[in-house]
């Protein structure tokens, strides 16, 4: 098994958009469970402030992963095959400047060990409009995991999802704070 450690951490994490992948398997039962998916609490939320303190007059953006669905498929010797779908909702705080907003954030294939195989970026683009708030649902068509052979499991891999954060949005989160943009509503 050990020899095999490199063809596990060949990890592919491919492309954003497109059609769902439970809707193209076909309908045999699938030969074991898929990773358990999850949003990092760490890195679940995002703010960004103007630089003038944690008051709310000085929020600029908000982001929380709403959501995180995973559908995967095994298919004989193949490698584990997976789509994942990320629902995110966002704040328009008093000091934005802009209708539109990117907020960066990662996908992480990890061995249930805390191993991380696989870490791809992505951006998922806000569009406020008129509005305080928005939301999107980003779709990653393809993971795909190795198998040494039908004996390996997706339970023994997890995919976690968050925001790319700096420092001071990390200490933030793990402080405990929060601002939402749609408290009181």
């Amino acid at each position: 098994m050990i020899k095999y450690a490199p063809l596990l951490a060949a990890v592919i994490l491919s492309g954003c958009g497109g059609s769902k992948l439970a809707e193209t398997f076909d309908t045999r039962q699938n030969a074991g469970p898929c990773p358990p998916v999850g949003a990092l609490y760490d890195s679940s939320r995002y703010i960004e402030l103007d630089g003038g303190g944690e008051l709310y007059t000085n929020i600029e953006y908000t982001g929380e992963v709403i959501d995180v669905r995973l559908f995967c498929r095994y298919v004989g010797t193949d490698p584990l095959k997976a789509e994942l779908e990320i629902d995110f909702a966002f704040g328009k705080g008093p000091a934005a400047d802009a209708s539109t907003h990117t907020f960066p954030y990662y996908v992480a294939v990890i061995r249930r060990s805390g191993k991380v195989l696989a870490k791809e970026y992505f951006n998922v683009d806000a569009n406020f409009g008129g509005n305080k708030l928005a939301g999107a649902t980003e779709v990653i068509q393809t993971i795909e995991i190795p198998r040494v052979d039908e004996s390996i499991s997706g339970t023994n891999f997890e995919v976690i999802v968050g925001f790319e954060l700096t420092e001071e949005q990390l200490e933030f989160n793990r402080a405990g704070k929060r601002f939402r943009m749609d408290a009181g509503q």
